[in-house]
């Protein structure tokens, strides 16, 4: 405090912010607020407080989980919706800088624009759009996220203008430059690295890119994002706007991306698996509401089943899905195959000493309660081999359960 003369750091930040920021940026004493007031912080600004939240939510950690393009890749170096975001992040950052806007609220839209995507990418938000009676939209669920969701269902209480640039990246215009640079940095982001992660996986190679847009733009990653971040600072004042050759160039290279690899049938395979997925879980849900955690169960009281539903399987992660269906699945198996026994419980123990798997089921029948079964399984095997096995081998498990033993050891590999 003393060095600032007795001022609080926040307001010193401030200061600078008036005097250094261009008159087109949104400077933080300038905010329209939050919905329930806070008394203000003495070391950091509105917008500084609400990147903040928006890295320590959960939502924010679950997108480490979720797909960006590729549907759970088995390499280590494809992006995923986190690295993503944070690509976002540095693009829109480098571009609020050069243009002297605000850089901390263009952080905090950036980290926030994707809080409400789906499991299995476009393809997750795109079967939910097609089941609910409504619609559903990522952007829209990502505000629903920072407003409604997190905290236990209060919300992150953030600024209006992140509000604002979070619900606007896709398809409508943000009313600050910082929220608009957000939306050009996210193509950026997404076109570039799909392109390397797409010529990764087969699905591209170097020499199908557009010569067109690729003359323009340049011939690495790196050049491309560079040229068109410097035509974004050359030509952007009150407007964030490229030079019409860059973005002709930027438009057809995205338009190539969409043709051939966003929708390329040789990822139909994988894509139909997914939404398979969530169509199962939403019908799922629907149907046995109670078996959401309560507060989603709440949210279906208040905002409608459909609804809550949608906010309980947009935030799943893409293992978490693949699991709770696998679970699923499962359970539908033995009611199918046996009319009176299903699972009750399951759980997995990894016995390393012993180089095997405990896998205890509790099958409860309309005569029990319940009555273990308990298979010792090869180690090392992840929870999805051990379902897998389980549903492809359903009716041995039942036949033999009914034999009276209750410990089988499978040694053959799975």
């Amino acid at each position: 405090m003393d060095s600032n003369n007795g001022k609080s750091p926040r307001t010193v930040t401030e200061e600078i912010e008036n005097l250094t920021l261009s008159p087109y940026a949104c400077k933080s004493t300038a905010t329209k607020g939050r919905k329930v007031y806070e008394p203000p912080c003495d070391i950091r600004t509105e917008f500084q407080r609400d990147r903040d939240r928006i890295i320590h939510c959960n939502s924010f950690r679950r997108l480490k989980h979720k797909t960006q393009v590729f549907l759970i890749p088995k390499s280590d170096h494809y992006r995923t919706r986190l690295t993503h975001t944070l690509e976002v992040s540095q693009i829109a950052r480098t571009i609020a800088r050069a243009l002297r806007l605000n850089e901390d609220l263009t952080e905090a839209i950036a980290l926030g624009h994707d809080l409400g995507h789906t499991p299995f990418g476009h393809d997750g938000e795109r079967t939910l759009d097609q089941l609910v009676p409504d619609h559903f939209r990522h952007y829209e669920q990502s505000k629903r996220v920072v407003e409604v969701i997190e905290k236990n269902g209060q919300g992150l209480n953030l600024t209006s203008e992140v509000i604002d640039g979070i619900l606007c990246h896709t398809n409508a215009t943000a009313k600050t430059l910082e929220g608009q640079v957000v939306k050009f940095s996210d193509k950026i982001a997404y076109i570039n690295h799909d392109i390397e992660d797409a010529i990764r996986g087969g699905v591209l190679r170097q020499e199908d890119l557009p010569k067109g847009p690729i003359e323009v733009l340049g011939k690495s990653k790196s050049e491309r994002i560079t040229t068109l971040i410097k035509s974004i600072i050359a030509n952007s004042t009150d407007l964030i706007q490229y030079d019409e050759a860059t973005k002709q160039a930027h438009d057809e290279l995205r338009k190539f991306m969409f043709d051939k690899v966003y929708f390329a049938p040789s990822t139909n395979a994988e894509k139909g698996k997914a939404c398979h997925i969530v169509e199962y879980l939403y019908k799922y849900f629907i149907g046995s509401p109670e078996k959401m955690p309560e507060l989603y169960v709440g949210f279906a009281k208040e905002y409608g089943l459909e609804r809550a539903v949608c906010d309980f399987i947009s935030g799943m992660t893409d293992d978490f899905a693949v699991d709770y269906f696998k679970e699923l699945v499962l359970l539908t198996v033995f009611k199918e195959r046996n009319n009176d026994a299903f699972i009750g419980r399951l759980s997995f123990k990894y016995q390393r000493k012993q180089r095997y798997i405990r896998c205890d089921l509790i099958v409860c029948t309309t005569q029990k309660i319940g009555y273990g079964l308990c298979l010792q399984l090869p180690f090392p095997l992840g929870k999805n081999t051990v379902l897998s096995y389980i549903y492809g081998h359903a009716e041995l498990l039942l036949l033999r359960l009914r034999s009276g033993r209750r410990c089988y050891k499978f040694h053959t590999a799975l």
